[in-house]
């Protein structure tokens, strides 16, 4: 069954109900305020695209984990989790582990940040997180705002480089306070491409709250990112309040969520992954700077390019000896710096 023919019958099955639940909570609405919804009545012509829009993301969300289930049901466990954020407001996310915990034992644990843009928890993704619970580890999987899938009102809080990056910390104080089988002092986190800027700039904000991090494919400088993306991409980022125009009118918000530019607040082991060929991180821009700047701070970190790995940007996605030999370095600098 293709992805695309099973959301339309979750769509065909949910369409009365899921349109009415799309919001995720807010709790900081002053008291008085009322809260906003799609007019799921309206007569207009792109309300309705977008109620449908966010329909359709709905379904194709709630069969990626259908599809998991099927899948690693039998030997994983898979939770859904709704925790909060610093702003007070609810945050999705999902948790990984055994099937059965070890009574009074201890997990080391991962906070595994998606990329893309407006993307979420997907089959890409079921690879590496099978490999860390079978390694061991507990996995949170955060959907921090911009995430598709659970509302209008949650992919629009879209913050590039900003909030979205508290939403993920978040995510480990979670684990830490409100999971006791979890190690606090053996927490890590692994990102992708747009995961993996956030992971940077993760622990450069908070550079006491992991005890290591993988950054793969991950985007290193905002700026040069911001210069070759097509323009309708550049327009949608520029829009965000964060950024509110262009780099050349607004450049130091580019430059404060570059995390090139902020490498010395650094504290802990880096494992920084990518591969020539890369079109949409290409190394020239992003991991080569970046392996420089580390080495010119002095900062303890690892690192491995791969010449031109097949899929480019997503070359872990494939069964490949690249993949295979890029999680298996992965997996040995975790072991190094958590257990």
């Amino acid at each position: 069954m293709t992805r695309a023919f099973g959301s339309l019958i979750l769509l065909a099955l949910m369409v009365g109900s899921a349109v009415q639940s799309q919001e995720i909570p807010r709790l900081d609405a002053k008291e008085g305020e009322l809260k906003k919804f799609i007019n799921v009545d309206s007569k207009d012509v792109l309300t309705k695209l977008e109620v449908l829009q966010h329909s359709i993301f709905l379904a194709e969300q709630k069969l990626t984990n259908l599809t998991f289930m099927i899948q690693y049901g039998s030997s994983l466990s898979f939770e859904k989790v709704l925790y909060r954020n610093y702003d007070n407001e609810f945050i999705p996310g999902y948790v990984f582990g055994p099937k059965v915990l070890e009574k009074g034992k201890r997990y080391p644990a991962l906070v595994v940040v998606h990329g893309g843009y407006h993307l979420s928890f997907s089959d890409d993704y079921f690879g590496f997180i099978k490999l860390a619970v079978d390694n061991g580890y507990i996995v949170i999987f955060p959907e921090y705002r911009g995430s598709k899938g659970y509302g209008a009102e949650h992919y629009n809080a879209i913050d590039y480089g900003g909030k979205e990056v508290d939403d993920v910390l978040a995510a480990a104080d979670y684990f830490a306070e409100f999971r006791p089988y979890v190690d606090k002092d053996k927490i890590a986190i692994v990102g992708w491409s747009h995961g993996g800027m956030i992971t940077l700039l993760a622990i450069e904000q908070a550079p006491k709250r992991f005890q290591c991090a993988v950054d793969v494919v991950g985007l290193a400088d905002f700026v040069a990112y911001m210069s070759y993306k097509p323009d309708y991409r550049r327009q949608d980022v520029a829009r965000q309040p964060r950024f509110g125009g262009l780099p050349f009118e607004k450049l130091g918000a580019y430059m404060d969520v570059s995390p090139i530019n902020h490498v010395e607040r650094i504290e802990i082991p880096l494992f920084v992954v990518a591969t020539t060929g890369d079109e949409i991180a290409p190394v020239q821009l992003h991991a080569l700077r970046l392996i420089d700047v580390l080495k010119a701070k002095g900062k303890k970190f690892e690192y491995k390019i791969y010449d031109n790995a097949p899929g480019g940007h997503s070359f872990t996605d494939g069964d490949t000896k690249e993949a295979r030999d890029a999680y298996k370095r992965i997996f040995e600098f975790l072991a190094r710096n958590l257990r």
